[in-house]
């Protein structure tokens, strides 16, 4: 039996792999991130394989699940598995005494483990090579991230015209890989020259997509910062070029196009819903932007019932809000309605699937349906 996590979003360390029927595992924290209450290490998520053992019970501890990050992630919760890398299924979980337990028996040599199903970055080259086939894209990278790698913006839409645009950001978290397959089903959707909403949506508006914030953090394994050890989604108010380049590019890159509409798109461990999260406690905010808010959350919730209106977050308030934030940031800043869109990592509590839980078949349907969210959100923007 070998456990190993050297490949791209990789995470876990062996304490003890003799018996497959007692295996301890631990996860490794992302780098030191300094927040207003201290310096945190982030842990939670973890990705490895299992080889030779094919058929054979496994018994797997996660040891010091209760001190990640997000410990009341794992009630509730089931691990996902693969034997293929490609379809992933929930695995039989337990969390007591302050430990994850996950066992599952092999029908193959190899078996893949983690937190959600993974999103690596060759998947995202595909995709984009993919999507760059369509007359109406186009790719421009926005700069460079920490390590070097280049953050990629894709532009859908009319460049020269001038009409609304869309901002659209996923995975400054880069565990909360359930935010790409979100992206990967909205642009499948809005690249279908069958489907009339979304050439009309192209004709309407330019859409600029981040499909991933956060390249280095995805590839290094974190749950939530980039190389530096930041959480990019508390640096928006005034990004480091040197901390955050992914942020200080994205902001600066809006600054030229203006926003009408932004998206920012990721997964909440604790809560078993899809959901937004609004930036009423901002200054600027006013009637306009509620109306855009309206319309776009009832058009969401009629497209796709798993997006629902009732479970989230605690409202923020003058006293409470952090404009770090991109949703808070980026609507003062640019005088427009900004949303956070929450997905969950466990199974939807209102519509259970027993068998794949929370899955990226249904990341993609949620992205396909903010379609007729983001088409009823644009009738109601003025510029």
């Amino acid at each position: 039996m070998q456990i190993d996590d050297h490949f791209d979003s990789g995470n876990i360390e062996v304490l003890e792999a003799e018996d497959p029927g007692a295996i301890r595992l631990g996860v490794r924290a992302d780098p030191p991130c300094e927040t207003e209450d201290g310096v945190v290490h982030h842990k939670q998520w973890f990705h490895f394989r299992v080889a030779g053992v094919r058929d054979t019970p496994l018994t797997i501890h996660l040891e010091g699940a209760a001190d990640t990050s997000y410990p009341g992630g794992w009630v509730d919760y089931r691990a996902v598995y693969s034997t293929d890398h490609r379809r992933w299924r929930r695995a039989d979980t337990s969390y007591a005494n302050g430990d994850l337990t996950i066992r599952v028996t092999p029908e193959t040599d190899v078996i893949w483990l983690a937190y959600f199903a993974p999103y690596d970055l060759e998947r995202l080259q595909s995709q984009i090579g993919r999507w760059c086939t369509h007359r109406d894209v186009w790719l421009r990278a926005l700069g460079r991230t920490v390590d070097g790698r280049p953050l990629d913006r894709l532009i859908i839409g009319d460049l020269e015209r001038d009409r609304p645009v869309v901002w659209i950001v996923a995975r400054q978290h880069p565990g909360e890989t359930m935010a790409s397959w979100w992206t990967e089903g909205f642009v499948r959707r809005l690249l279908d020259d069958h489907d009339g909403l979304a050439v009309r949506l192209r004709e309407r508006a330019t859409f600029h997509i981040v499909p991933l914030m956060n390249p280095d953090g995805s590839r290094k394994g974190y749950i939530r910062t980039n190389a530096n050890g930041l959480d990019l989604n508390r640096t928006w108010a005034d990004p480091s070029p040197a901390d955050a380049p992914e942020v200080h590019h994205t902001l600066r890159a809006m600054e030229q196009t203006g926003v009408d509409l932004c998206l920012d798109v990721h997964g909440d461990s604790d809560l078993p819903y899809s959901f937004a999260v609004t930036p009423h406690a901002i200054e600027a905010w006013d009637e306009p932007m509620a109306a855009v808010e309206r319309a776009f959350c009832d058009s969401y919730e009629r497209a796709n019932p798993d997006f629902q209106q009732v479970h989230g977050y605690p409202p923020e308030t003058r006293d409470t809000v952090h404009m770090g934030t991109c949703k808070n940031a980026v609507a003062q800043r640019f005088g427009c309605f900004a949303v956070t869109l929450e997905m969950p990592f466990k199974n939807d509590a209102d519509m259970r699937n027993a068998s794949d839980g929370w899955s990226p078949p249904r990341c993609r349907q949620m992205g396909a349906a903010a379609l007729d969210a983001v088409d009823a959100a644009l009738e109601r923007v003025t510029r």
